[in-house]
């Protein structure tokens, strides 16, 4: 068991996509797929790409008060990140750009967490790409390499294809083609690919 974790931790997971296995029945997760923005020694965080929420862009621009002068960004849907902080934004972007808090995850992929992203989409200028969630997923040291022990994920670096152009219904089935797996066939007892 240890040498499985540290294994685990050998390899670097930001920039993945945690995609959770058919028989997660954890309702946070279920058929979600996380795209991992931080991983460490200490711990894992990410945001769930795959979860919208009854509630667009212009709703939350409306609530902060920021006026909308592009329309296009009235109609963008707003994402369940996860089950921590619900009430706190993560807009995952790109290109990068030059944000106040921003989180550089690769080079060309960021998360941003302050009002100037917002700002500047609202006007029509802000990241080409942008998916925009409330709350976040987040594992304690030592807690994802378990899940992943137990077979709860699967996990494959991430694709911003996946991320920013696939329709959302599809994007479970599309991270896990990446790994050759048809997501839908596998069976409770399906190890780790």
């Amino acid at each position: 068991m240890h040498k499985k974790r540290q294994r685990i931790l050998d390899t670097d997971l930001t920039d993945h996509f945690l995609i959770a296995m058919p028989t997660l029945d954890d309702p946070h997760f279920l058929h979600t797929v996380t795209y991992l923005c931080a991983y460490s020694s200490e711990g894992a965080m990410g945001i769930v790409i795959n979860r919208p929420l009854d509630l667009e862009l212009g709703d939350v621009l409306s609530h902060m008060e920021i006026n909308i002068s592009h329309p296009a960004a009235q109609h963008i849907p707003i994402f369940q990140g996860g089950p921590v902080q619900p009430e706190r934004g993560f807009v995952i972007h790109q290109p990068l750009g030059n944000w106040d808090a921003m989180l550089k995850v690769t080079p060309d992929i960021g998360i941003t967490t302050s009002r100037d992203i917002l700002v500047a989409i609202a006007s029509g200028k802000g990241p080409d790409n942008v998916l925009i969630a409330l709350g976040y997923a987040g594992w304690t040291a030592g807690q994802l390499e378990r899940e992943m022990a137990a077979n709860a994920w699967l996990s494959t670096p991430a694709d911003g294809s996946v991320i920013f152009k696939t329709p959302t219904p599809k994007r479970w089935q599309a991270a896990a083609a990446r790994l050759g797996i048809d997501i839908n066939l596998l069976s409770t007892q399906a190890g780790h690919a």
